[in-house]
């Protein structure tokens, strides 16, 4: 067996009863092809959570502000390990009990976690350039929590994260709606009129910045037809 295989529930459990009778971890890494570490850490788990710890993990787990500090706290008064945390209030990973202890450190406000999935999932809703400035600048204000504000205005994530990138990037006028036709000046609000401006005024410089690398060319190559023709005059006599 490869150690990429995907071990089921029996398997591990075979293997944890195994190790429970007796059996060496060495000599049941070698029978299995998988390291020693692995075996302790299913026997951990198992220890902690009995057989569900071995269940199809549920995507987008909920977890409750009350059980996010406890277990924070736990931890910070290290009274036991990562993997002893992890196992006794059920996280799913590591990695996850990690964020909320950075974001605890960096005294960022620990909250209930409710997936919510339909944000995700959700049409995208049309919407009026104002009130796509209003939902950018609630999202900014909320430090880009993108899934409270989908929720708060009824869009869904990809909406309130694409906007507020744009935001950012080229300011209102990347909350334009580029799907139908543009709006007339007399629909720009003074912003815009001013960035419209600003444009016409970067695109009309361009403009003379070229012509007048022609212009230039032109003399050049007029003076040098003048010159060569003054040459052959004196040179024929």
């Amino acid at each position: 067996m490869g150690r990429n295989s995907e071990y089921s529930k029996v398997l591990k459990l075979e293997i944890i009863n195994r190790y429970k009778r007796g059996t060496s971890s060495s000599e049941l890494a070698n029978e299995y092809d998988i390291a020693r570490c692995m075996i302790y850490k299913w026997h951990n788990k198992y220890e902690a959570m009995g057989e569900v710890a071995f269940e199809p993990q549920r995507k987008n787990k909920r977890y409750s502000k009350e059980l996010k500090i406890a277990a924070i706290k736990e931890y910070m008064n290290r009274e036991c390990s990562l993997e002893h945390i992890t196992n006794k209030y059920k996280i799913s990973s590591i990695s996850i009990f990690n964020n909320w202890v950075s974001k605890y450190n960096s005294d960022i406000e620990i909250k209930d976690y409710d997936p919510k999935p339909e944000v995700y999932m959700a049409k995208s809703r049309k919407t009026m350039l104002e009130e796509r400035i209003e939902i950018v600048e609630y999202c900014i204000s909320s430090n880009k929590n993108y899934k409270a504000t989908a929720i708060d205005h009824g869009v869904n994530y990809a909406q309130v994260y694409t906007w507020t990138k744009k935001y950012l990037e080229f300011g209102t006028e990347g909350l334009w709606d580029k799907r139908g036709r543009k709006k007339s000046e007399s629909e720009l609000s003074e912003v815009e009129k001013l960035k419209l401006e600003v444009k016409k005024l970067e695109a009309r410089n361009k403009y003379l910045e070229m012509e007048s690398e022609v212009l230039k060319k032109v003399e050049a190559i007029e003076s040098e037809m003048v010159r060569g023709s003054y040459k052959k005059r004196n040179t024929k006599q």
